[in-house]
């Protein structure tokens, strides 16, 4: 499990300035611990591979978290992950368009 501290020195090292370190921590804080993994390892990615991460520490939350919320993948994909159609880890069957079944996982 990963600390606050440990995702703000990423972002200093990055780039990021001081500013909004407390509003940042109070966010951190509300995010369950799954979310925090996730987000921590997504801008670690991101930055390991020079991918754009916001230099504004707040916005750099923002825009990942948004896209974690709510993960998808393919049949495809989650038979090849999983081996099987049967929900599991959180992932529920959606087939939103009514043409192809899809996979999503809400992640509060």
């Amino acid at each position: 499990m990963h600390h606050f501290d440990e995702l703000w020195l990423l972002l200093r090292q990055h780039g990021s300035s001081n500013k909004r370190e407390a509003e940042c921590a109070q966010i951190w804080d509300s995010y369950s611990p799954e979310l925090r993994d996730l987000l921590y390892e997504t801008i670690r990615k991101k930055l390991e591979q020079h991918k754009f991460v916001h230099y504004d520490p707040l916005r750099a939350f923002q825009e990942n978290v948004r896209a974690l919320r709510s993960q998808t993948l393919s049949y495809a994909e989650y038979y090849a992950r999983y081996h099987t159609t049967e929900p599991r880890d959180g992932w529920q069957m959606a087939n939103p368009t009514g043409n192809k079944v899809i996979y999503v996982k809400q992640i509060n």
